[in-house]
């Protein structure tokens, strides 16, 4: 026997124990489990064992039944040796429905084998293709994409989850695809979500099984009440559809085609927040949240600073709402908050906290109450707002100047009379013969009576001077607005100093901005806010130019911290800024 032979024996030996190994199985799968009434799908039953006879096929009994026709398979992939014969059947709905087909039978043996049974939905009659095996209308019948959305009922600032899902069968596969179109979120808040890499999933989908891969998911979070439309996606998609025919090695010959698809269009009913129980105050907050009010330093000096931080922190529209403001007695220096943000976006929406950092400076000792915050928000699980409200806050400033107060100076004081003694003046001879030795000197000279007089004069002028200077230190408006004219030179002499330094300059140049409003317009800086800017500056009859070029030098020292700045750029605002302060200065 030559070698050729006995390889062949070797080999068919080996397929026979390696087919015989597995466990004798008839299987039912078909084309599509739902379809037109007028249209026709192909059932097939497998059974894995040479060798097995007397197959019965199930009762067509709601179909009418062309076949059967058979094929056999045999093939070695891997060191596997694999045997499938299978029995061909294409059926034809009667009446739409769903219907049940019951299992199929054959005999390996000796024992029969069943077969698993499978659920058809037939619906009204759909336009039939002009050829079932063209490979269009295959790749067209096994391809799905598909929009899913977490809630279709969210209320208004509620975030929903978004996923577009590209589905195909396991009887085809794909090689590549392209978006043609990005779905829009009109009336949404929007933030995109990463999609890592490409992982395809088994899942079943309306009773048929797929393959999976996630192409695109976003946090959504709608702005407004009312229906809103979730734009679908649109692709090109490459599809390997199999050509019914096998190479030398039993794999699979496919055909690749071009098949351009889009998902459904969804529709979410946005509900308004409820107007019962709504608080007053409230700023549009939803989701689940915490408020907190604290203070890095409740015991210090005049001059010294403590920050005060307001915060909300949780999960919900975290960007979306106005965080409360705190109210501060006028004898404490406050300046504008910085925003800062903490905030991750997932699947389950906005988590983090939210927090205004307030940098407050007292010039007079004593101890002072900031009031009590109170802070709202409607939880969508409850359907109810929720308030919470933070407990007031105590500076305590040990060190300064007593907190002047205005008195009436003639208050308290008793008029006495005086009593003049007869003893108390005796004569005095008023002729001398006293001379002069020195006709130059002092006694008696212009010079010596106006010194002589002088600490008389002097004793008005500063009874005088001590009223003003008391009632100027009674004055506390004055007093801040003189402060702050001199704050405003001071940081605008800092900032030029400070050239070249990009976080020291933006923070002494806005410094000096807004002392100089203090300064010239009487606006407190807790309270500044461009529109209000905008709007004293309008009744002061500065012209719109000035009004924007302020308005602007105020935006470029919020944003320039965070973008990159040259020294160039930075000489430029600090010149912009003087000569936007000299325009305001002479106008008001």
């Amino acid at each position: 026997m030559s070698f050729k032979n006995v390889y062949i024996l070797f080999f068919t030996l080996f397929t026979a124990v390696s087919i015989s190994a597995q466990d004798a199985e008839l299987t039912t799968t078909v084309s599509k489990n739902k379809l037109g009434v007028n249209q026709r799908l192909k059932i097939e039953f497998t059974i894995n064992k040479q060798g097995a006879d007397n197959f019965v096929p199930p009762n067509f009994q709601n179909f009418t039944a062309q076949g059967p026709s058979s094929s056999i398979s045999q093939s070695w992939v891997n060191g596997k040796a694999s045997y499938a014969q299978t029995y061909i059947y294409v059926l034809q709905p009667k009446k739409t429905g769903t219907f049940t087909i019951p299992a199929a039978t054959i005999e390996y043996k000796g024992k029969t084998l069943s077969s698993n049974t499978i659920q058809i939905t037939v619906v009204s009659a759909s336009e039939i293709p002009k050829d079932v095996n063209d490979p269009s209308y295959i790749a067209s019948q096994n391809v799905l994409l598909t929009t899913e959305i977490s809630k279709t009922s969210p209320y208004v600032g509620e975030g929903i989850y978004v996923v577009y899902k590209l589905l195909f069968s396991e009887k085809i596969g794909l090689s590549d695809w392209r978006m043609n179109e990005i779905p829009q979120y009109n009336g949404f808040w929007n933030q995109e979500l990463e999609v890592k890499a490409v992982d395809v999933k088994k899942i079943t989908y309306k009773g048929e099984k797929y393959r999976s891969i996630i192409l695109k998911k976003a946090l959504l979070i709608p702005q407004k009440s009312g229906k809103l439309t979730i734009d679908p996606i649109d692709m090109n998609i490459s599809v390997n559809v199999p050509t019914g025919r096998g190479d030398f090695f039993g794999n699979a010959i496919t055909r690749r085609v071009n098949h351009s698809t889009a998902s459904a269009r969804r529709v979410v009913n946005v509900k308004e927040l409820p107007i019962l129980g709504k608080p007053d105050g409230f700023t549009g907050a939803v989701g689940e949240f915490d408020f907190i009010i604290t203070s890095s330093k409740d015991i210090l000096r005049a001059n010294e600073t403590t920050q005060i931080n307001v915060e909300v922190n949780g999960q919900g529209n975290l960007k979306l709402f106005e965080i409360p403001k705190i109210t501060t007695p006028i004898e404490l220096e406050v300046y504008t908050p910085e925003r800062t943000e903490k905030v991750s976006t997932n699947s389950r929406g906005l988590s983090g906290k939210v927090l205004d950092n307030y940098t407050v400076v007292p010039e007079y000792k004593g101890k002072y109450k900031i009031p009590e915050v109170t802070f709202s928000y409607f939880n969508p699980k409850l359907n109810e707002y929720i308030t919470i409200v933070a407990d007031p806050l105590i500076i305590d400033v040990i060190g300064g100047k007593e907190l002047p107060t205005n008195t009436n100076e003639n208050s308290g004081t008793k008029q006495t009379s005086v009593v003049t003694a007869t003893n108390n003046f005796r004569y005095i001879e008023n002729k001398t013969t006293f001379v002069s030795a020195k006709k130059d000197d002092f006694f008696k000279s212009n010079l010596f009576y106006a010194l002589l007089f002088l600490p008389f004069l002097a004793i008005p002028l500063g009874i005088f001077l001590g009223k003003k200077k008391a009632q100027r230190d009674g004055d506390l408006v004055g007093n801040r607005l003189r402060k702050a004219d001199r704050l405003a030179k001071k940081y605008l002499s800092e900032a030029k100093k400070q050239l070249g330094k990009k976080e020291a300059f933006y923070i002494a140049l806005e410094k000096a901005l807004h002392n100089f409003l203090k300064a010239k317009l009487n606006i407190e800086t807790s309270d500044i806010s461009k529109e209000k800017i905008t709007s004293i500056l309008q009744d002061r009859n500065v012209d719109e130019t000035t009004i924007t070029e302020f308005v602007e030098v105020l935006n470029d020292c919020d944003f320039a911290r965070y973008t990159p700045t040259t020294n160039v750029m930075m000489q430029a605002e600090f010149d912009k800024a003087k000569m936007v302060i000299t325009k305001i200065d002479k106008q008001v």
